[in-house]
């Protein structure tokens, strides 16, 4: 079968089953989307490209995305190799995965490919650099390694207020020297989707591509996107590609271009039918979604002086008195997202010290019928923690309900700032590897939550294996109390984003 004709054939039958069952020939809609999956992992190929909501099945339904170009095309910079060892942007971020990369995809590809596709190459789809290859944490967890250097030990206002060592190493290269004396830290996260950009307030978990031009003003936002998605490829590109030069100017602005234009969501639900006939799920209402740097801030910066509206989620308002038993559960849901109060403590970034507040899962994920954060707003919830260091009696019941991985574990011990004297334990410690700041421990960026059933698992460093976790987690963690059927509720709401 041509890639032409699976394109156009699958998606008729794909859009069928929209409609109706996705029963019958489901085998052959499957065969067809590993087929893209494979196309999408290497180079690309001239005059191929998706139509817009063109469908890829997941476990709940199905999900798309709508470019403002008209289709997706699969021939740019974006599908090629612009590397040494074969990697393209698409090795990482998936169409099938709603430009994300689900452990699911990633052990696809190792069927297929026998190991030998460039995304388990071992410069960081392998548990180390060098040594015997060990591609365990990108198969069950989609993590990718990613080296970062510690802030130099200086006197100036570079060094970092901390000391760093690694208390659990199981692979043997948590901490290394590089050849200039710098300290490397391997950190193990998954990638973030490359779509939905234009809702962004930073780049990178750890923001560190939007460090220098930030993503806080309406004024500059446009400007300062463009320059740290454009940083992002090069540097992408020169490592995760391990290429010998970056991009073009040409690449560049086609590949940000092409992920700008982006928007991606689920489309439908296997129980509740279509998103967007008589709601407003789906990606084509998601691409008209107004956003400012700050809209509805839920801490009252927002620019334009508007209070904070906790219902964040209006998307299926329509479903409030459906008959369809799934589409009434995903309206509560959407109304427990916006107004069940929890306790929220121990969360740097949001609070401090002993505070508690009490908020709602729109506290921390304000921006309009998308999820994240409206402005810059790394936090650290816990997830990176660790069971044999941990304390916090919440965190520790929010962690007994994860899956986590084995990662190496640090110790950050603060010497300088007000801060000094204490000893941080985490398997990330997130921005302050850019930073240096103790304050700036273990706090990361919380993600777009649309599209969260094409990429499994959740949280950065891939601990939840399923939206069920996901809701364990909230559940213990900020203390909720909520009954089983309003988990339920939650996690019918959370797959249809």
């Amino acid at each position: 079968m041509s890639h032409k004709l699976c394109t156009a054939s699958i998606g008729s039958k794909l859009r069928h089953h929209l409609r109706n069952s996705v029963e019958g020939s489901r085998k052959r809609v499957i065969v067809c989307i590993v087929g893209l999956v494979v196309i999408a992992t290497g180079t690309a190929i001239a005059d191929i490209y998706l139509p817009n909501l063109f469908p890829f099945l997941n476990l709940t339904g199905f999900s798309g995305t709508y470019s403002s170009t008209g289709n997706v095309d699969l021939s740019g910079p974006f599908f090629q190799s612009l590397g040494t060892n074969g990697r393209s942007c698409a090795t990482c971020h998936q169409p099938s995965d709603a430009f994300g990369l689900s452990a699911a995809n990633a052990q696809l590809r190792y069927l297929i490919s026998g190991g030998r596709d460039p995304l388990f190459d071992q410069v960081d789809g392998s548990t180390c650099p060098t040594g015997p290859i060990n591609n365990s944490l990108v198969l069950n967890n989609g993590l990718i390694r990613v080296g970062l250097t510690v802030p130099p030990n200086t006197t100036d206002s570079s060094a970092p207020q901390y000391t760093i060592t690694a208390v659990q190493d199981p692979y043997g290269c948590a901490l290394t020297t590089n050849s200039q004396g710098q300290q490397v830290v391997s950190v193990y996260r998954r990638p973030l989707p490359t779509t939905n950009l234009g809702f962004s307030s930073a780049v990178m978990f750890d923001g560190r591509e939007s460090f220098v031009n930030p993503l806080n003003n309406g004024q500059t936002f446009a400007a300062n996107l463009n320059t740290d998605l454009t940083q992002q490829a090069i540097d992408a590109t020169l490592t995760h590609a391990q290429g010998t030069q970056p991009p073009t100017l040409t690449q560049l602005n086609q590949i940000v271009g092409f992920e700008l234009a982006l928007n991606s969501a689920q489309l439908s639900d296997f129980r509740a039918g279509s998103l967007s006939r008589g709601a407003n799920g789906g990606a084509q209402f998601l691409s008209t979604q107004q956003f400012y740097p700050g809209i509805n801030d839920s801490l009252g910066a927002d620019p334009k002086g508007n209070a904070f509206n906790p219902n964040v989620f209006t998307i299926y308002t329509s479903f409030q008195n459906s008959r369809n038993p799934q589409q009434a559960s995903i309206a509560r849901g959407e109304q427990i997202f916006n107004t069940q109060p929890l306790n929220i403590s121990n969360v740097p970034g949001l609070t401090t010290g002993t505070q508690q507040i009490v908020g709602t899962c729109t506290t921390c994920h304000d921006t309009l019928n998308v999820g994240n954060h409206s402005f810059p707003l790394p936090l650290d919830i816990g997830t990176g923690r660790s069971l044999t260091y941990e304390t916090d009696p919440n965190i520790i019941a929010g962690l007994q309900q994860l899956q986590p991985p084995t990662v190496p574990v640090f110790a950050l011990v603060c010497t300088q700032g007000p801060l000094a004297g204490r000893t941080y334990y985490t398997s990330d410690p997130g921005k302050a590897l850019i930073s240096g700041q103790c304050s700036d421990i273990g706090r990361g960026k919380g993600p777009i939550l649309r599209g969260l059933a094409a990429r499994a698992p959740y949280f950065h460093n891939g601990v939840a294996a399923n939206l069920q976790q996901v809701v364990d987690f909230y559940n213990e963690r900020f203390q909720i109390g909520l009954s089983q059927q309003q988990m339920q509720d939650l996690i019918n709401f959370l797959q249809t984003l």
